[in-house]
């Protein structure tokens, strides 16, 4: 069973008809842990384990990801505004509207800071770890692998037949070590069938390139938005061997928030908290407290 993966317990909320799962684990000031894809909460296990004593670790799984509803097309929208709606309506539903910490993977980074950008005077901090809030860089090709998975039926039937994406992520998205088998189980177990795999097909679908695609604007927006974060407290930990959200990406956000502490991983990859999960939480747990110091990887 999928709920033995996670030792903590779990957390529904209604949405629209579907489930969306939570984890809701300690007290004190709220972390809000937002994971991307093709990945859910337990992405975010021992971060959640090692600030629980000291904080409230809210994580959510997204539609479609993790222990949460799986529905089809008709019976959810698979959007980012979707997303962002869904993490707003959580955060309501725990009574978390003050002094947020935003931890921030893959595109759990748009929705974060979506939801930043609706509710500025909330956050606290922000954590951002391979991940953007911005259009794809114009010196950054769109990986060819994502072109694939997004414009074509061998996409379509790599992804949701076989499962190729959570898969392949699970593999060259460390660097440091492979994965020991059963983490990479606990990755794949969400998505076990191809009805379970619409939401790792989708968010790559929904990736906005030009400006006539879906999200173009709310990206757009969303991007515009991260002028009014340059003094809030912020920490930056990349894998630089990651083959989307690399060095690319990582200039960008220092131009955007130039007071960030930035924490380089030259031999790590996408999946950074298991690539290095003592020194992030490290970071973390000192940037939390105020007791980072100013050096870099």
């Amino acid at each position: 069973m999928l709920d033995t993966l996670l030792p903590f317990k779990s957390h529904f909320l209604s949405r629209n008809g579907q489930q969306l799962h939570y984890l809701n684990e300690g007290e004190g000031e709220a972390v809000v842990m937002v994971h991307g894809n093709p990945s859910w909460s337990y992405y975010y296990r021992n971060l959640v384990a090692e600030l629980k004593g000291e904080y409230q670790c809210i994580v959510p799984d997204h539609i479609g990801c993790g222990l949460s509803d799986k529905p089809d097309d008709p019976q959810y929208d698979y959007t980012l505004k979707s997303r962002i709606d869904d993490l707003e309506a959580l955060l309501e539903h725990v009574e978390v509207r003050e002094n947020i910490t935003l931890v921030l993977h893959d595109w759990g980074g748009m929705i974060g800071m979506g939801f930043a950008a609706r509710h500025p005077e909330r956050i606290k901090r922000l954590v951002l770890l391979n991940t953007a809030a911005f259009h794809l860089p114009q010196s950054k090709p769109f990986p060819w692998a994502l072109w694939i998975c997004r414009e074509t039926f061998l996409g379509t039937l790599l992804v949701r037949g076989f499962n190729a994406f959570s898969a392949a992520a699970s593999y060259v998205g460390v660097k440091r070590k492979p994965m020991d088998n059963a983490v990479r189980e606990a990755y794949v177990a969400p998505f076990n069938s191809w009805t379970n795999r619409i939401s790792t097909l989708r968010f790559v679908q929904d990736i906005p390139l030009k400006p006539s695609d879906r999200n173009y604007q709310l990206v757009s927006d969303i991007a515009d938005s991260l002028s009014q974060f340059k003094q809030t407290p912020a920490l930056i930990c990349f894998g630089m061997q990651d083959f989307v959200f690399d060095k690319h990406f990582l200039q960008e956000w220092r131009r955007r928030l130039p007071n960030a502490k930035v924490h380089e991983f030259a031999d790590c990859g996408h999946y950074i908290l298991e690539d290095a999960p003592d020194e992030v939480i490290g970071l973390v747990k000192d940037f939390l407290t105020g007791t980072e110091s100013e050096k870099t990887h």
